[in-house]
């Protein structure tokens, strides 16, 4: 248990600053019907809705993070979470579909801004069990905030509207400035590298256009000019960064972590968990909302189980952590994982009810719980402490880039099962199921890269 007072606060507000953070990819989704009519937005606008918030913060969460160790962990994440404040505020007034694209767009850099900071303040905050327990309810919160966001957007857009999902972040966000203000202590690297300029400007530039690529490739078309030449600008600013990362004396990116089989395991099993699992609950809430015909609120209801287990299991990991190896654990996360995403197929049809959904849920929210605080541990544990916000926008990096590529990839694919003909309601149902499918596998090849590439050994111990 933390009796620490100012530990026990730091706690609270980075989890709620990271619950806002990801209720604004979920919530929104079930609020684009009352968007569109208030709007008048078109279908591309609502996708940019959704997609400008990611593609920031995807973009800019590593550069954040190594700003964050050099200038102050505190000091970035006020900046960030004041930026997303206002941001929020905006989306909320928007008076039209073009401002609350912009809107959207600022909101996603203050959150990339926010949340390698305040993963790194936990880092420096907590040492040894109490780490992994806080690490542990940080996992928590992800699990949760990601998996209720549709609840929580449902009840909000239908009590109050559409724009009260934006206005909950800025009531929620102010306060918990004021407690980061009071009880969160500042933290830096001692020994910070001059801001590597060349690598900030092709790294962005790279992510950028292989995000939008993927976000965009559904709609304008894999192989149109666009999506082909974002495709290969990619390519090009990408290469140009490992190049200039490979012969600056003090780079951002140090690319021999890599070499450490822990931190490069840890990376793509983030991925693929985003990816995989994330990436397919985006079609399952669709699933329960268009095919199903269920209202917001219910849809939320019915995944619910999901996000209290996941919320339990995540927080007994952080305590049981030292306790368990952190191979063997992982490894049982993504297989359980595998399991319960395979169990969730079985529930996805037209006409079933929630309760053959509950077994799949449940089983899914154990793995997910298990698995996402210990490769968390895993990315931050490689590296020192002073270097904790680089560790985390890795982490978050991995993690918002594996979520983008996996709704894209996946929505083309069950959009090409869509587009085969036949009753639209099965035809969703049959594309699910094989999404279901490859989510299953990708959580399979989690659990083969943590029994390959996880080491205790690697664990920084200085």
């Amino acid at each position: 248990m933390i009796t620490d007072a100012h530990q026990r606060w730091t706690l609270r507000v980075v989890c709620v600053s990271t619950a806002l953070l990801l209720l604004n990819v979920a919530a929104p989704q079930v609020a684009l019907s009352a968007i569109a009519r208030s709007l008048d937005a078109s279908f591309a606008d609502l996708q940019w809705v959704l997609s400008g918030y990611a593609l920031a913060l995807a973009v800019f969460l590593l550069t954040a993070g190594s700003l964050a160790d050099r200038f102050g962990r505190r000091r970035l994440f006020l900046l960030g979470l004041g930026m997303f404040s206002a941001a929020s505020a905006l989306c909320a007034l928007a008076p039209g579909a073009g401002a609350l694209i912009a809107a959207r767009l600022v909101q996603g850099v203050g959150a990339a801004v926010v949340f390698p900071s305040s993963l790194a303040i936990l880092a420096e905050a907590f040492q040894g069990p109490d780490r992994r327990r806080a690490i542990g309810a940080w996992g928590a919160t992800i699990g949760l905030a990601f998996a209720a966001g549709p609840l929580i957007g449902g009840l909000l857009v239908d009590a109050f509207g559409w724009r009260a999902v934006f206005a909950a972040s800025v009531v929620l966000a102010l306060p918990a400035m004021v407690l980061a203000v009071r009880y969160v202590a500042e933290s830096r690297d001692p020994d910070p590298p001059p801001i590597d300029w060349a690598g900030v400007g092709t790294l962005s530039a790279g992510l950028f256009a292989g995000v939008f690529a993927v976000l965009r490739g559904n709609e304008l078309g894999w192989t149109s000019a666009t999506v082909l030449g974002c495709l290969g600008l990619c390519a090009v600013t990408l290469g140009a960064f490992l190049a200039v990362e490979h012969v600056t004396a003090r780079p951002m990116l140090d690319l021999r972590l890599f070499r450490n089989p822990t931190f490069a395991g840890a990376t793509l099993i983030v991925a693929l968990l985003a990816g995989g699992t994330f990436g397919a609950f985006v079609y399952v809430t669709l699933f329960l909302l268009d095919v199903q015909g269920r209202d917001p609120i219910e849809a939320g209801l019915v995944l619910a189980p999901l996000a209290l287990v996941s919320f339990v299991v995540s927080a007994a990991a952080g305590r049981l952590s030292e306790r368990v190896p952190l191979r063997g654990a992982l490894v049982a996360g993504m297989l359980i994982t595998t399991v319960g995403v395979l169990g969730l197929r079985l529930g996805i049809d037209e006409d079933a009810s929630w309760i053959a959904m509950l077994p799949g849920l449940a089983v899914t929210g154990v793995g997910v719980g298990l698995a996402n605080p210990l490769v968390t541990f895993a990315h931050l544990g490689v590296l020192p402490p002073a270097q904790g916000g680089l560790a985390s926008a890795l982490n978050n990096t991995a993690r918002q880039i594996g979520l983008a590529v996996g709704i894209a990839v996946l929505g083309a694919l069950l959009e090409a099962g869509l587009d085969g003909g036949g009753g639209q309601g099965r035809a969703f149902a049959d594309g699910l199921d094989e999404v279901l499918l490859i989510a299953a596998a990708l959580s399979l090849a989690g659990a083969a890269a943590a029994a390959a590439l996880i080491r205790q050994r690697d664990l920084y111990t200085g």
